[in-house]
């Protein structure tokens, strides 16, 4: 009910703006011009919901706060795609979804005293039995539940406020910095010497993979049969997920344990995508591992500093000759002054000594400096609250 809500107002919000949109320079001699009307914004479209429950009853079960996230959803997704979010990227054109690809509901509000033990009250719903991966902190007041139907089940999403709680502001050592270089021979090369072997979750279970997709593909469509298989399908693909975001987590907090500053390179992982390395570097899933560990610095007061990419394995370490390799070549041997190393621990340095005179690093001692008279929260650890 949800998803077609959902399609029938971007649907609405689509019509209108085919209709009543133009160049502002220009028109075609002959036209059409329908009966002008309002545009539909967050407001017109929720005061359509009682209209609703009073032509579809059956939406009567759906708790009235569910319903209105689902306008404001559509606001967000439509205005992303006109104005573009607040860092001005616009994105594609909203999709319409199917019944499969519509998986979460949110309820905006959550009274006091919802979770008692390992039940939770949701509103229209009643009471739902949860397992709780850890216990709530004590102080922690539940604002919002997210529902979010996966290939294995159904998971709660709870966020959670303290006003207590301080806000992390950034407390590193500008020393204590390491440069690391990401990779496919190896997972991440630092540049103290330090690797960490590539996991390749995806082609370990490629052998699986295929066998259950092969018993999808031979399944009559539409029959109950080819879903369960479609069903098992999803499952090994969550599996495979699910051990490369933990495999991401563990390593970062590695990293952020062993040092304060981390320069990572800000790669292009979308066109990187589209090379004939595609299977190998999704696998790797480096866009998901600098973004969990750029998260996470912030969250412990640390920093993690992007820089350009151009050129990290090519120039040398040491005397910053360039020295052409090609991407078979994995050893670095400079003519200029002898320097001789692993390629990725090259890049690793490289990338080291452009983030120590980066400007963003500049700018956080700046501000250090200048509000090092202030008293400092007292929670700096990397444990999530």
């Amino acid at each position: 009910m949800l998803c077609a809500q959902y399609n029938y107002l971007l649907a609405d919000r689509f019509n209108w703006y085919e209709q009543n949109r133009c160049a502002i320079d220009a028109c075609s001699f002959v036209c059409h011009l329908p009966e002008l009307r309002d545009c539909p914004d967050y407001f017109s479209q929720k005061k359509t919901l009682p209209q609703l429950k009073k032509t579809h009853p059956w939406y009567r079960d759906i708790y009235s706060q569910v319903l209105q996230d689902l306008v404001k959803r559509v606001k967000i997704t439509f205005d992303r795609f006109l104005r573009g979010s607040r860092n001005g990227k616009r994105s594609g054109r909203p999709r319409f979804k199917s019944r499969s690809s519509y998986k979460t509901f949110t309820y905006p509000q959550m009274k006091d005293g919802c979770l008692q033990g390992n039940l939770i009250n949701l509103p229209m719903l009643g009471k739902v039995k949860v397992i709780l991966h850890r216990p709530l902190p004590d102080g922690f007041k539940v604002k919002t539940a997210s529902v979010t139907k996966k290939a294995d089940g159904y998971y709660l999403t709870l966020s959670l406020e303290d006003a207590t709680v301080p806000t992390i502001g950034p407390d590193f050592n500008p020393d204590s910095i390491v440069g690391i270089d990401v990779g496919l021979k190896e997972f991440l090369t630092t540049s103290e010497g330090e690797t960490v072997a590539i996991p390749q979750h995806y082609r370990k279970a490629q052998k699986r993979l295929r066998v259950i997709q092969k018993r999808v593909s031979r399944r009559k469509s539409g029959s109950k049969r080819r879903l369960k298989a479609v069903k098992q399908l999803g499952r090994q693909h969550k599996k495979v997920a699910d051990k490369r975001r933990d495999f991401h987590f563990k390593t970062a907090n590695n990293l952020l344990k062993q040092y304060d500053i981390i320069a990572v390179e800000d790669l292009n992982v979308k066109g990187l995508g589209r090379t004939r390395l595609a299977k190998s570097v999704l696998d790797a899933g480096w866009s998901s591992f600098l973004s969990i560990l750029t998260n996470k610095a912030e969250n412990a007061g640390l920093l993690v500093i992007p820089v350009k990419a151009s050129g990290t394995s090519q120039d040398c370490s040491n005397c910053g000759v360039k020295v052409p390799k090609k991407l078979h070549e994995r050893w670095h041997d400079c003519p200029n002054c002898g320097c001789s190393l692993d390629r990725d621990l090259n890049a690793a340095i490289n990338i080291k000594n452009r983030a120590v005179g980066h400007s963003v690093l500049k700018a956080q001692l700046t501000s250090e400096a200048v509000a090092g008279v202030t008293e400092k929260p007292t929670l700096y650890c990397n444990q999530s609250v």
